[in-house]
């Protein structure tokens, strides 16, 4: 006896029969609607789309306008520690990362844009191979389930056949990535060091700035995962989309457009669900570069000043503070880890399974359902199995395509991140370069006080002279060193500068050499051509000939125009007796070959290899040869012997180079006519240097110190022999 099926449904029970006439009936007066009822719902998810448009548009503008008003109240409390920006896929990202990709991809002609259309033309060919090997599939599969050998060995030898121009797309794209990458890296550390090693641009990001803290690693390593990733990220972008449209084209061919647009809706209600609940992976990228960033400068810190930690015995504490950064990095580490797992299980789910189910249901739908689709002659005469295969072929190219799209999500998060930290920097080196600069400053105090002096800007004339009038000299920081500061010196004008320490000595050079700003007043100077500065600890290059040393910055080139040859280096060589550094036993970089070069060509590691005292006087002979108009000389004698200090100076009178001495030395008064005496309490002294007549005032001073300090002791005794 026949049983008739019944569906438990939650208005009770129902015969089978009567499910599929009610379904029947509805699929009936669907069909018999089917335009009307398409009209709406296109129009209605156009404005839908309108809409979420229209929110997301005044969700930008909204959160702009907070993040302006922060910023100027941030301003108004004169804070410049505030809270980190968060990076986000807005409009300032878009805004960022197109500023970015005009460097890249600097014009119509460039290789960046030819190597782009190349990548552009394989992915489409990947697609369409794709798209035949699916059509492919189908036909092996049905010649296999109906027995026919013949069919299932041509097609496979056509698999073979395919295989060749798809294994060598899919190599091209992975060499396509790799030199747009390359590329990129290419122009933005080219673009990037124009700008930074520009107007003194590398001095003033780090002396006169805090906003970037470890530029170095910004262009040795972000610019390079900048690049990895907006290379990736074109390439798992553009396919999926390019295959996503071909695919749900060809599906909706063959299970028709209602069934794919109802697949798409859910698909699109799932993908916003993932959205809303997917972590600011952007933020955690940058927080992550920034906290590495901080644990390279603290042990770059302890590599700088290795001998005064060493002194002072502070290895602990250093270790503190490198196990406080490292365990802050892996502590965010393990958080986005933990984040990732969480999401990743949520993504699979989503992504793998349910969108599997819902296109088994796509696929199913020719079968159960009678709805009118496209069709052509090739699709008619294809049996069930082979149009199955197919469309299941595509319908999982379309979901891994879509899939790819919904984790490339996290790829532009990390882009996002990449691109806020190099189009900081490109924002800061282009502040420095028009004059604004952040710096913390001493105490709110001194934002009140030196307000005035900090937002000041004073004249700088080029004259042969060197004239400050009224300048005030203010640290980076906003300490005001000397209020007003007013001196003049000719050619031939020797001057000593002395002082306490901190008192303003360097400071004024730096100014002089345009690496600090002009508050105010108005300064006179040569060109910076005709001023040369020798610091306490010379700069030598890590590698590169002794000629190359003595003519630093120039280049062999710059050394002829000057008209200098090889035997008036030598004849400065000599002079200073640096003789012996014309034939060192030296070795190659790699540390296992005696050189063989001599003379100016000898090369070495001169920094590890000399001594302070040697590398001064190499210093010195890199002035002889310069010659300039006014030599900075500051302590820059501190390590050599008396005599061969009278010979520095003696020669520099000679070549007539002005000397601007910093220097404790009596020994070196008598070489100049002016001084300059900061006394430490935001005062200056200037006048004329009588040396003879100073170096007696003052060892009579220091003979009265010394009769003074003797004094209390006397007292103490009278007393003691009162008491008696």
């Amino acid at each position: 006896m026949a049983v008739q099926s019944k569906l438990s449904l939650p208005g009770g029970l129902v015969s089978e029969g009567t499910l599929k006439k009610a379904v029947s009936d509805l699929t009936t007066l669907y069909l018999k609607h089917r335009t009307r009822i398409s009209r709406t719902i296109y129009i209605g998810l156009f404005v839908t789309l309108l809409n979420r448009i229209r929110n997301a548009v005044n969700e930008q503008k909204a959160a702009e306008q907070q993040r302006r008003a922060a910023s100027r109240n941030g301003e108004r409390e004169g804070s410049t520690t505030g809270g980190r920006k968060k990076v986000e896929l807005n409009r300032e990202f878009f805004r960022n990362l197109i500023r970015l990709l005009r460097i890249c991809i600097p014009g119509w002609k460039s290789k960046e844009l030819r190597l782009l259309i190349s990548h552009s033309v394989f992915l489409v060919l990947r697609t369409l191979i794709s798209l035949y090997v699916a059509e492919l599939d189908g036909r092996l599969v049905s010649a296999l389930v109906r027995g026919k050998g013949k069919d299932f060995i041509g097609g496979l030898l056509w698999w073979m056949v395919v295989a060749i121009p798809a294994t060598f797309t899919n190599s091209m794209l992975s060499y396509h990535q790799c030199k747009l990458a390359l590329q990129y890296r290419t122009r933005l550390t080219q673009h990037i060091h124009n700008k930074y090693l520009s107007n003194m641009t590398f001095y003033t990001l780090s002396a006169l700035d805090d906003r970037i803290k470890n530029a170095d690693q910004l262009v040795t390593v972000d610019v390079s995962k900048f690049s990895n990733s907006l290379a990736e990220l074109y390439g798992n972008l553009a396919k999926p989309v390019l295959d996503m449209v071909i695919y749900n084209y060809s599906l909706s061919r063959s299970v028709g457009g209602e069934g794919l647009f109802a697949i798409g809706l859910l698909v699109q209600l799932s993908a916003s669900v993932m959205r809303a609940l997917t972590p600011p992976f952007g933020k955690y990228v940058a927080d992550e570069a920034r906290l590495e960033g901080e644990f390279r400068f603290q042990h770059s810190r302890i590599i700088d000043y290795s001998e005064e930690i060493a002194l002072y015995h502070g290895h602990e504490a250093e270790k503190d503070a490198l196990d406080k950064n490292y365990f802050t990095l892996i502590k965010h580490v393990n958080r986005i880890l933990r984040r990732r797992f969480y999401h990743g299980i949520m993504e699979d789910f989503v992504i793998k399974y349910f969108w599997g189910a819902l296109g088994l249901m796509l696929c199913s739908i020719p079968v159960f359902f009678k709805l009118p689709v496209a069709k052509n002659a090739g699709t008619v005469a294809k049996n069930s199995t082979e149009a199955f295969v197919t469309n299941r072929r595509l319908l999982l190219s379309s979901s891994d395509a879509f899939g790819r799209l919904m984790f490339s999500y996290k790829e532009i998060s990390q882009l996002a991140g990449y691109t806020s930290r190099v189009s900081t920097l490109l924002s800061v080196i282009a502040d420095i370069q028009a004059g604004h600069f952040e710096k913390q400053l001493v105490s709110s105090a001194s934002v009140d006080a030196n307000a005035a002096v900090l937002a000041g800007r004073g004249t700088i004339t080029e004259d042969p002279d060197i004239m400050f009038k009224d300048v005030p000299i203010v640290s980076p920081n906003g300490d005001i060193l000397v209020s007003a500061l007013s001196f003049h010196i000719r050619p031939q004008d020797h001057l000593l500068i002395i002082g306490p320490n901190g008192c303003g000595k360097s400071s004024l050079f730096r100014i002089l050499g345009g690496l600090w700003p002009v508050y105010g007043g108005e300064v006179r100077k040569p060109s910076a051509e005709d001023i040369f500065y020798i610091p306490q600890r010379p700069y030598l290059m890590a590698h590169g000939s002794l000629r190359a040393q003595i003519i630093y910055p120039d280049t062999v080139a710059d050394m002829h125009e000057k008209n200098i040859t090889d035997a008036d280096l030598l004849e400065i060589v000599s002079s200073l007796d640096l003789d012996n550094l014309l034939s060192l036993p030296t070795k190659d970089t790699v540390g296992s070959e005696a050189s063989t070069q001599t003379g100016l060509d000898t090369t070495a590691p001169w920094p590890d290899l000399l001594s302070t005292g040697t590398q001064q006087r190499l210093a010195a002979a890199r002035l002889f040869y310069h010659s300039p108009c006014y030599a900075i000389l500051d302590e820059c004698t501190s390590s050599l012997t008396p005599s061969v200090e009278t010979l520095i100076y003696t020669q520099a009178k000679k070549r007539n180079i002005t000397l601007l001495t910093v220097s404790h030395r009596k020994s070196l008064w008598q070489y100049h006519t002016r001084i300059l005496q900061f006394d430490g309490r935001g005062g200056a002294f200037f006048g004329v240097l009588d040396a003879e007549k100073r170096l007696r005032l003052e060892d009579e001073r220091e003979e009265l110190e010394e009769k003074l300090r003797g004094v209390e002791g006397l007292e103490r005794r009278i007393a003691e022999l009162e008491a008696v």
